[in-house]
């Protein structure tokens, strides 16, 4: 009985192939079309300083987010010091602001006639000219942005990975006369490698997808070009072709991660999985891992929410009123519908799944979690291009059997852009129902049919109650994430239409930060929610 149930795989087949839709338009763009002179011009004048800006960045923020998450979660994952409790828990809070706020609250603090600089020239008494001050708005700067943005990643997979083997595997370490170093690189690093190389690759797949930062600090890489030709050139069959090169960069990196792992396993054959007391740490050793974790910490989430909150409080967005309730009901709107939905179908191709036991829908699903590894930018483009001829051809449809014009039906309204962020962010709502789908014991599907309910009957009344909080922790991490997407938003939104983060960015593009500043710290303190309830789920992991 289990297997008969094929409305539900016809169903995620279908989902499956919207999803697919963005993909196979830029890809049938690559194939398809000749090169232009638009994409003639952009390969002799642009794309070779794409390419480098784009290796020096994946080069720089993979080095970066190892060394600064492993080197966390290494300190308070396995030592005692004092701070360690609050730090194990807000060490994840710098994922709340985007990378491209902490672009703007950074360019404030460090430009010229900004209080850093100022500082230093009251103080030395220096006058303009006396002094060299590195420049935040270079691939360095933008590499230092990302990183103590994305190290979270890192941190978070790190952590887990050194919590499950800490007791068993590092008491084996210790037996041996292994002093902590000496386990840190024999045998907690090697056993966490699969893990470190997830969250690196989950942080390059952010830098290669982000707009704003590198946009705003002028370095010109693929996101920014595929804007620039979408909108500036007119050609989107460029602006296709360098989103499929995207695309390229982004499938060479789940390459190598996948790669990095080679035959290698990476079991745990201890049993013993207690909670370790850690190494306690005094002096300046304890010194030495509080400046360690404070640091990021300050850099990633301290620092520039400081200085939103300063230029917000101080001077704030002259537009503060009516304006930012409607910015911020279109934000909220477009997160509310766009998580609803993709809580509606991850529990529908999660449950269909559970139902078939088949090893198609599983497939399907992994997928369909393909699409939170695609840029924004490339999947606006690769939806753009075949739903405004759709929309086209309805509109004339409509207008030869009514005789009346309804303009752009999808791409005129919030449609098509809801179905953008479902492409983008539906990964995160169904890993998250998968897993605590999985928790649920298969005798209750059969202790449900024993008692006469059907399929649907059973996932209405048995799965759904258990499955509350995990729906509503879905739904909130898909509302955070659209509130903070900013190139599919840019490249989609309608006409008159603005977000929290498009005009964040406008007003930043305008240098007017101190107006931006609002917006910004809105869709950070939004971002901080979900963060909460996690870290406090990561504090409460240390006591089981």
């Amino acid at each position: 009985m289990r297997r008969g149930f094929p409305a539900l795989v016809v169903a995620a087949m279908l989902v499956a192939a919207l999803i697919a839709v963005p993909i196979l338009s830029v890809t049938a763009n690559l194939l398809l079309a000749g090169a232009g002179d638009t994409w003639s011009h952009l390969a002799s004048t642009v794309l070779p300083d794409y390419i480098v800006n784009t290796l020096i960045l994946c080069a720089g923020v993979g080095i970066g987010v190892i060394v600064v998450g492993v080197s966390t979660a290494w300190l308070v994952s396995i030592h005692d010091f004092p701070g360690r409790r609050i730090f194990e828990w807000a060490l994840v809070l710098p994922l709340a602001v985007p990378a491209y706020v902490m672009a703007y609250a950074y360019t404030d603090l460090l430009q010229f006639v900004g209080p850093v600089q100022t500082w230093l020239r009251e103080t030395f008494e220096l006058v303009p000219g006396q002094y060299w001050f590195p420049d935040i708005r270079t691939v360095g700067g933008a590499c230092l942005v990302f990183v103590f943005v994305l190290y979270p990643y890192v941190y978070l997979l790190a952590r887990a990975a050194f919590l499950e083997r800490a007791s068993g595997m590092l008491e084996a370490g210790r037996s041996l006369g292994l002093g902590p170093w000496a386990n840190f690189f024999r045998v907690s690093l090697p056993l966490a490698r699969p893990a470190i190389a997830a969250g690196a690759a989950l942080a390059l797949m952010e830098t290669l997808a982000d707009f704003g930062a590198v946009t705003y600090f002028g370095v010109p890489t693929f996101t920014s070009g595929i804007y620039r030709a979408w909108f500036s050139l007119g050609d989107r069959v460029a602006a296709a072709q360098l989103a499929a090169l995207l695309l390229g960069f982004v499938a060479m990196v789940l390459f190598f991660e996948r790669l990095s792992r080679g035959r290698a396993r990476f079991h745990n054959t201890t049993g013993r999985n207690r909670p370790m007391p850690g190494y306690r740490l005094h002096g300046m050793r304890a010194a030495g891992a509080v400046l360690v974790c404070l640091l990021p910490l300050a850099l990633g989430f301290l620092i520039p929410g400081g200085a939103l909150l300063h230029m917000a409080l101080s001077e704030g967005d002259a537009q503060f009123g009516e304006r930012f309730i409607q910015l911020s009901r279109n934000s909220f709107v477009l997160a509310a519908v766009t998580a609803f939905a993709a809580v509606v179908v991850a529990v529908l191709l999660a449950y269909s799944a559970r139902l078939t036991g088949a090893l198609l829908p599983k497939v399907i699903n992994r997928f369909v979690g393909l699409g939170y590894a695609v840029p924004g930018s490339v999947i606006a483009v690769g939806i753009l291009i075949p739903v405004t001829r759709l929309d086209t051809w309805l509109s004339g449809q409509v207008q030869a059997l009514t005789g009346y014009a309804p303009g752009l039906l999808l791409t005129g309204g919030i449609g098509a852009l809801v179905y953008a962020y479902l492409v983008r962010f539906l990964a995160v709502s169904l890993q998250t129902v998968e897993t605590s789908l999985a928790k649920i014991t298969p005798t209750m599907d059969d202790a449900s049919r024993s008692l006469g309910f059907g399929h649907a009957a059973t996932l209405r009344k048995i799965h759904l109650p258990l499955l509350r909080g995990s729906l509503l922790t879905a739904g909130l991490l898909v509302f955070v994430d659209v509130m903070k997407e900013l190139p599919a938003t840019l490249v989609m939104r309608p006409f008159n239409f603005d977000t929290l983060a498009t005009q964040a960015f406008t007003l930043a593009s305008d240098e007017r930060l101190a107006e931006a500043s609002t917006a910004a710290l809105a869709i950070v303190g939004v971002g901080v929610l979900p963060l909460v309830l996690m870290s406090w789920q990561i504090a409460r992991s240390r006591k089981t």
